[in-house]
């Protein structure tokens, strides 16, 4: 049993214990207070995702297992600042986040713990997992350049060094700094290029903006269709969804389409949506029995079904609209060095005028 346990089910003999002192003295004997049952064992997630589908997921998961779960939704930088706030008393037994820099940052503030997991080291590829295993990853994201056929050629973005070219002077437009997905393709730029070419590039993007960076990456796409910019960094699964949507996003979609850049080289930028154990998890076999659910076929198809993001197991198949992309490398960059390399992409970002 768990310390938060141990001490909840202290609390209930102790109470029981008051109890049966306070009685009045019977002539005949009487049945011992009974011992407080056990409390049923409650997974506790911690969410930054936001999706009906998640609820249907995890409704099954309780039907196949028996295991109840509770979800707490909100951003990530809101769950971080809970979870430390709430310090070893957490109730969270599992985190499911974006990115794998904010991972780091919930590894990084001791908020999660190692997981060992045969099923997992079969499912998921290695360069998906933190090598410690205070992490793994669940379903994949590409940063792409999305750009209006009409006013940009094919071969002017099939490189993210190409957001930088003169040739796009005024066309670029992008998210703020701090998002962390740029923070991300950032540390993965750094690591290509170093820090003063990773610098210079990020100077000459900020010169051919559109506009001050603003919005999500569907605001992106948005301003596109507008005809307020040209090109944009987005994740692939905004398109796809826009394209699979409502007449409106679809018209919308229409207007742009998908470089996955960087094909003759290292390949796209590619990053996750991962699960950590909580460091003070509870129920850590249960919450690991998750973590290996959501790897399995029904696990990967109820997980980006609706998110457009593809799987991450070994052999899964695409969500519904994935199958309009094209084929593409992906890099093979550390993704644990993308949250090593946040603080330098901030500095950077900064220095070049990227607010």
């Amino acid at each position: 049993m768990s310390s938060k346990r141990s001490v909840r089910f202290a609390a209930l003999l102790f109470a029981a214990g008051l109890t049966a002192a306070c009685q009045p003295k019977a002539a005949a004997p009487v049945d011992a207070v009974p011992v407080a049952a056990a409390e049923p064992t409650v997974l506790h997630v911690y969410s930054a995702r936001h999706y009906d589908s998640d609820k249907a997921m995890f409704a099954r998961f309780e039907t196949e297992t028996g295991i109840k779960v509770e979800v707490f939704e909100t951003k990530a930088p809101a769950l971080l600042e809970k979870m430390q706030a709430e310090g070893v008393a957490s109730p969270a037994d599992l985190i499911i986040v974006s990115d794998a820099g904010m991972l780091h940052k919930f590894q990084a503030a001791g908020l999660t713990q190692p997981m060992t997991s045969p099923a997992l080291d079969a499912a998921i590829p290695a360069r998906l997992k933190e090598a410690s295993g205070h992490w793994v990853g669940l379903a994949r994201r590409a940063r792409v350049i999305a750009y209006d056929p009409a006013k940009v050629k094919p071969e002017d973005v099939d490189q993210y060094t190409d957001l930088a070219s003169a040739k796009l002077k005024g066309k670029v437009c992008v998210r703020p700094s701090k998002d962390i997905y740029n923070l991300s393709l950032m540390g993965e730029l750094i690591g290509r290029m170093g820090e003063e070419a990773a610098t210079a590039w990020a100077r000459s993007v900020v010169a051919n903006f559109a506009r001050p960076p603003e919005g999500g990456d569907t605001a992106q796409l948005e301003a596109i269709a507008a005809g307020q910019c040209a090109v944009a960094i987005v994740n692939h699964y905004y398109y796809v969804r826009a394209a699979n949507g409502s007449p409106e996003e679809q018209a919308m979609a229409a207007k742009s389409k998908l470089s996955f850049p960087d094909q003759a080289g290292a390949g796209t930028h590619v990053n996750i949506t991962g699960a950590a154990i909580a460091a003070n998890a509870d129920a850590k076999d249960e919450a690991i029995k998750l973590v290996e659910w959501l790897a399995t076929s029904e696990g990967q198809a109820l997980l980006t079904s609706e998110t457009k993001e593809f799987p991450a197991a070994n052999g899964a198949a695409l969500a519904a609209g994935l199958d309009q992309l094209p084929a593409f490398k992906e890099s093979d960059f550390p993704l644990s060095a993308l949250g090593e390399s946040q603080a330098k992409a901030q500095t950077i970002f900064d220095t070049a005028g990227w607010n």
